[in-house]
This record gives C-alpha cells, sequence and structure tokens, in this order.
C-alpha cells in the first residue's frame, strides 16, 4: 500500500469523525439525549467506550479507501465521489438504521433524520475520497474491454 493510500486513510479518518461529530453530536444530539439512559449510553458512559470509536472510525478510513482507491476510473472525480458517497448510503446508513429500527425502540422520526443526515455525511466522505485520490495515471483502461456499468445510478 502506497503513502497515498495511507493519506487517503488519515484523511478520511478525521473526514468520518468531523462528519459523524456534525450529524450525531450537534444535529442529532438532542433526539438522543431524549432517549438517554434508556436506549442510549449516558454522556460519562459513553466516554468510557470512545476507543472503540476511534477503532470503528479507523476500520471506515481504511475501507473507504480500500474500496474507492480499487474502483477509480478516468472519469470526472466529483461525479465519481458522489456515486461512490451513495453507494456507501445505500449499502451501509440506510440498511444500519432500518435494521435498528426494527429491532429497538428507535422513533421513526428519529430514523428518517439518521438516514438523511447519514446519506448526506456519506456522499460528503464520497466527494472527500474522490478528491483525495484523484489522479491522472488511474485511467489505464483496456480499450477493449466491454465497459459494463451495473450501477443503477447514472454517470
Amino acid at each position: 500500500m502506497s503513502k497515498r493510500f495511507w493519506i487517503s486513510v488519515v484523511v478520511m479518518f478525521v473526514a468520518a469523525m468531523a462528519c459523524d461529530f456534525v450529524v450525531h453530536g450537534v444535529l442529532l444530539g438532542r433526539d438522543y439525549a431524549a432517549l438517554t439512559p434508556r436506549l442510549f449510553r449516558a454522556e460519562a458512559d459513553a466516554q468510557a467506550y470512545f476507543p472503540f470509536m476511534l477503532l470503528a472510525h479507523a476500520f471506515m478510513a481504511i475501507g473507504i479507501t480500500w474500496l474507492y482507491r480499487g474502483g477509480r476510473s478516468a472519469r470526472p472525480w466529483a461525479g465519481q465521489g458522489v456515486r461512490f458517497g451513495l453507494a456507501l448510503a445505500f449499502y451501509a446508513v440506510v440498511p444500519t438504521y432500518l435494521i435498528y429500527f426494527a429491532v429497538q425502540p428507535t422513533p421513526g422520526a428519529l430514523v428518517a433524520k439518521q438516514v438523511v443526515f447519514g446519506t448526506i455525511a456519506a456522499v460528503i466522505l464520497g466527494l472527500v475520497a474522490a478528491a483525495v485520490n484523484r489522479d491522472p495515471l488511474v485511467a489505464s483502461r483496456d480499450d477493449d474491454a466491454v465497459d459494463e456499468d451495473l450501477s443503477p445510478i447514472p454517470r
């Protein structure tokens, strides 16, 4: 793995932590406070588990970087970033909150906010991944290869 890969991991870690702080700490903080301690840990208790939050975001940063770098193409980076962010949301954000809604007593309005804000954050992370990993030399495409696009999202 190259130096650029690890730079991307660090940038993605910071971006993911920032997005999650804004979404969960700022935008949804009051919603979560209303469900504490019935559904969520109290702030003092949660602090003891913060190392797990850091570890989770490190895994996210590595995974996002790895997936994005493996699928880059010669197309404009911003479009690739938006598509990648939407793919992250469809794979992780939306299903996660729907599953939580099915198994724990989370209010529907909160789940809707989590899905919307989480999807916006995923698109931002996709754009950051695309911006950090822009590389004009990536576009080595075989001219004889068939470009089969299975994405439901238009390029």
